[in-house]
């Protein structure tokens, strides 16, 4: 049964690196030694060693173990790994990797089979049936936008409403969301920061202070409140 949480991004306004997620990430991770994190949404003259320190220093005082990293044996650590975390940076580089080094199938059966997982930002954009939802630069060819389909829907994270008055004359998040049901028909979900998807089998709650926005083809863009699941709308 999968056991999921994913949020909207690592770090909301005036605190620190997953600091919101602590009680979070404690309870989904409870009882796991060996937590693999996946430092591939980094391009890499960002160190994927120091990213993942980074998580490190977060996990370690939760009592949590990231297991070292080392990328000839990511494949390996992935398979006795017991809980997954893969965070923020741009979504087409950390699909293009998971695709790279033949992935996509063995961590979507690992999560499928139970094993804890955490996402932020690119890490649940991933999560969806496709990454056509990503706000993210294709700064990377993908061999296929088709993602993990861990769950029958897309995300929008870092969603932000169109603010009144503001002199800018672009596509707002919403137009470019109407732009993507022209030609595809999954319904898709605006996670607004500092909301988060609490998955559990085939429950999806939302979570968190603010609303999500929800988005289906033809239809009108409608808001569901923390505590809604998202099951029955599938």
């Amino acid at each position: 049964m999968k056991k999921m949480l994913l949020a909207s991004t690592s770090a909301i306004y005036g605190q620190g690196y997953l600091e919101y997620l602590h009680d979070e990430i404690r309870a989904l991770f409870l009882g796991c030694k060996k937590i693999l994190f996946i430092p591939y949404a980094r391009p890499s003259g960002i160190s994927h060693l120091d990213y993942t320190k980074k998580v490190e220093k977060v996990f370690n005082p939760l009592n949590l173990q990231i297991i070292k990293y080392r990328d000839e044996n990511l494949r390996e650590s992935l398979k006795i790994c017991d809980g997954i975390f893969i965070g923020g940076g741009n979504t087409f580089l950390l699909l293009n990797k998971l695709y790279q080094y033949n992935m996509i199938d063995d961590l979507r059966d690992k999560i499928n089979s139970g094993i804890p997982y955490l996402g932020t930002s690119a890490g649940t954009n991933i999560c969806g049936l496709t990454i056509g939802t990503t706000n993210d630069m294709p700064i990377i060819q993908v061999e296929s936008f088709k993602a993990l389909e861990l769950i029958h829907f897309n995300i929008n994270p870092h969603y932000l409403d169109p603010i009144n008055g503001l002199e800018h004359m672009g596509e707002s998040r919403e137009t470019r969301i109407n732009e993507f049901h022209k030609l595809n028909d999954q319904f898709v979900v605006g996670l607004r920061e500092g909301s988060t998807l609490h998955v559990l089998g085939d429950d999806i709650f939302l979570k968190g202070s603010k609303l999500a926005v929800i988005f289906k083809k033809g239809g009108e863009k409608f808001e569901i409140e923390s505590g809604f699941n998202l099951k029955n709308l599938i």
